[in-house]
This record gives C-alpha cells, structure tokens and sequence, in this order.
C-alpha cells in the first residue's frame, strides 16, 4: 500500500534521510520512533506530498505529491503541530466535513469522546484554543474521515491522560481495517495497538521489526553486554540507560523496560562489531517489583 524507495531528502546540505526504503501493507499498524532530528517528520511529509525528495514515494502505487487530491483522499492525518487556522472551531469542522465527504455530527461525538464539547467553543477561532482543544479537535476530524490511513505524527503529545487513554481505545476500533503509521516517542503507548516497529537514527531505518505479540514489548528485561575493548561513545550511551560496568569496563549489565526493547537494540547496533556478548532475558514477575528500569532521559 505505502511504498519508499531509496528516498532522500536535504535540507541545506544537511542530509535528513538518506535512502529509506520501506513497504508498509494494508492493514499494518506501524510504530514510528526515533529520536528528535531522526527524519520521522520529514519522512511523513514526504508521504503527504508536502516536500520534493530524491527517490519515490507511492501510495496504492500513486505519488502523493503530483496526485495529492487523490491521494490525499484516503488517508487521515494528525500533524505534530497544529495549524495557525483563524477561522472558527464550527466553521473547521464543517469545511473539513464537506471536503472529506465526512459527517459533523460524528466529528462531534468523537470530540467529545476526547473531552472536547464542540458546542462550547464552536465560535471560538480554533488558533485561540489550548494545544489538547486543538489536538481534540484535529483528531476528531482525521477519525471521522472514512480513511483507509491514518498518520499521525505525536498525536498524543498534547492530550491530558484520560483523553490519551481514550484516543487509543478509539485506534483500536479501527485497527482491523485500517492502516496506521504513528509517530511517536512513547512506544510503551502503542506497544499493544501496533503490530510493526520502524526505528530512524540520522535519517536510516535502525530497526524494522514486526511485532508477533505484543506481550514482547511488555515487562523488564536483564541485559548483559561483553565488548571486546573499552570504549568511551559506547560507554555513555550505556550510561545514558542506566547500565553498570565491571571494574575493567568490559562487561555492562542493567535493566531495559520492555517498551524500549527495540530502541535499546537499535543503539547497540550502532556498536555490532564492539559486542562480543549480548543478551536480554525477561524478568520472573516477582523480580518486577521495585525493579527501575533503564531510560535515557535524552531520547524518552
């Protein structure tokens, strides 16, 4: 269905990404992580027909940018920031509906799933509204399209607790005949609503993994690391999860969350031909407790 192929793109010779190719299927729900600066955006605009880019990019074998009506048809978008739209929250929805060929009155009731009562600020200009109004707002309308995909880029980012927790029971109603492709730092929120995880370091697919169960990315996990030299990059960014090291520096051990499985592992492979050892084995229940699991706070 989304096809990359050896994409690029540059931004005053800062090279953003740099060859991603990527084929995502009908009905794969797929996690996009990295940290800020990996290309996860640019890679999405991409996809939306917003930049130029070397390589291609197709969508049911369309590209977006010279087809984007088309394109732009089936798939529901979220962005990272919302936009500084004047016009009034009513008014928005109702261009939005009429351009989708969606229904208001659903757009509402999603809304108001989220905790956003669309009556009471529908004459309000949706730029004056709080970031979750305006997260609510542009989530209700990407839902209420009948869009065969959704991209979402941070959608939860702004959302109060009650209203995140809803957002993904709202997800998962749609997962069994929808696409997704959803950026986001938080893996441990998607962990059981997506089936795929795509990991971007400096404009590279670092990890590709699909997930057959979703209790792998759940619990703790021991880690235990043997490297064949000492070697300061590697050793902070061991340090930077919490790890430990013997007293020559050769063997690290510590504690990985589950969540951050995949992101633990696309660093070390950054270091393959250091590691002589490494392995991860799950937690027994009981040893969970009290157990702080390693985070680095940079990438979070």
């Amino acid at each position: 269905m989304i096809r990359f192929q050896n994409v690029s793109k540059t931004f005053k010779r800062h090279r953003v990404l740099d060859g991603i190719s990527l084929d995502i299927g009908l009905g794969e729900r797929v996690a996009l992580i990295g940290s800020n600066g990996a290309g996860k955006t640019t890679l999405i605009r991409c996809l939306l027909g917003e930049y130029t880019h070397d390589g291609s990019v197709t969508l049911d074998g369309k590209a977006p940018r010279p087809n984007r009506t088309q394109v732009l048809a089936s798939v529901g978008f979220v962005p990272q920031l919302p936009p500084p739209l004047k016009m009034p929250v009513g008014q928005l929805i109702g261009f939005a509906a009429a351009l989708c060929h969606s229904d208001e009155k659903r757009i509402a009731e999603l809304a108001l799933r989220l905790g956003l009562d669309v009556g009471r600020v529908s004459q309000q200009p949706f730029v004056k509204l709080s970031g979750g109004q305006k997260q609510k707002t542009l989530i209700a309308i990407a839902l209420g399209r009948a869009a065969r995909v959704l991209v979402m880029d941070e959608p939860a980012a702004n959302l109060d607790p009650e209203a995140r927790k809803i957002f993904f029971e709202l997800l998962a109603e749609r997962q069994h005949d929808t696409t997704m492709l959803i950026s986001s730092h938080r893996l441990n929120e998607v962990a059981s609503l997506v089936n795929r995880v795509i990991e971007l370091d400096m404009g590279k697919v670092a990890l590709d993994d699909r997930v057959a169960d979703a209790g792998a990315l759940t619990g703790l996990l021991d880690c235990r690391i043997r490297v064949k030299r000492a070697e300061a990059a590697f050793a902070k960014a061991l340090t930077a999860w919490n790890f430990q090291a013997d007293a020559d520096g050769l063997t690290w051990t510590g504690k990985v969350a589950g969540p951050d499985r995949l992101r633990f592992l696309g660093m070390t492979s950054r270091y393959v031909a250091l590691i002589a050892d490494l392995s991860l084995s799950e937690m027994e229940t009981g040893a969970e407790t009290g157990a702080e699991a390693s985070r680095p706070e940079a990438t979070a």
